[in-house]
């Protein structure tokens, strides 16, 4: 009696240690498969539809800032001064795309926030129509998204987002001469492309990577997977 009842004892702890190994095995398989582990997620969540509009906000203030500084004359001086050369200042109209870009890293998220900043600037008030400030967003927008399109969305570094700001310039520049229609000739149009994307390289790339870098050292982008890379490498 004794040695059935031990037997039957040692018979269920087997099965519950099997059952239990095979739970165990169950749930780790899935969060061990090399392939699911290298995707990344490229659905939207509401975080990321929250902190893509802040971000987009809070860039309508600078860019407003911008154009306002821009038409008090600080544009045609540097015009006369240097004509061409104004083109160093469009920059400062392209970093919420790639900073919302480098953050969110979603498709759209550079898109929306420049576009979202562009829209909201325009109702702010400033020297150009609501319609053309929301084409020059979009392209802008557009543009800078391109960059992480090409590497889709699976790299992340400050080359890739330097691109991401040189395109942004090159919208500018484009914008300018077929949807404003500025008569930009010979060595004065060179010259604008040339200094918008450079602008664009250092205000919507170099800047950018940095800012965000040093956002996500704080620990406020720990729901993101690029704060967390920050702070784990930190």
């Amino acid at each position: 009696m004794s040695n059935n009842s031990s037997n039957a004892s040692n018979t269920s702890n087997t099965s519950v240690a099997t059952a239990t190994s095979t739970g165990n095995s169950a749930t780790v398989q899935p969060e061990a498969t090399p392939v699911a582990a290298g995707r990344p997620s490229l659905r939207w969540r509401v975080v990321d539809i929250a902190v893509a509009s802040v971000i987009g906000v809070a860039s309508a203030l600078i860019f407003w800032l911008v154009s306002l500084i821009y038409s008090l004359g600080v544009g045609d001086l540097i015009g006369l001064v240097m004509p061409g050369f104004q083109g160093i200042y469009n920059g400062l109209w392209l970093f919420a795309g790639p900073l919302a870009a480098v953050i969110v890293r979603k498709p759209g998220a550079a898109t929306y926030a420049e576009l979202l900043g562009g829209v909201i600037e325009s109702l702010m008030g400033n020297q150009w129509t609501g319609m053309d400030t929301f084409s020059t967003s979009l392209m802008q927008g557009a543009f800078a998204e391109l960059a992480f399109l090409i590497v889709l969305y699976r790299v992340w570094n400050v080359p890739i987002t330097m691109l991401s700001g040189a395109f942004a310039g090159v919208a500018v520049w484009l914008h300018d001469i077929f949807m404003r229609g500025q008569a930009f000739t010979g060595q004065y149009i060179t010259i604008y492309l040339v200094t918008s994307v450079i602008s664009g390289i250092v205000f919507a790339g170099i800047v950018v990577w940095y800012l965000y870098r040093a956002i996500a050292r704080t620990g406020a982008l720990d729901k993101f997977a690029s704060g967390r890379e920050v702070r784990a490498t930190a």
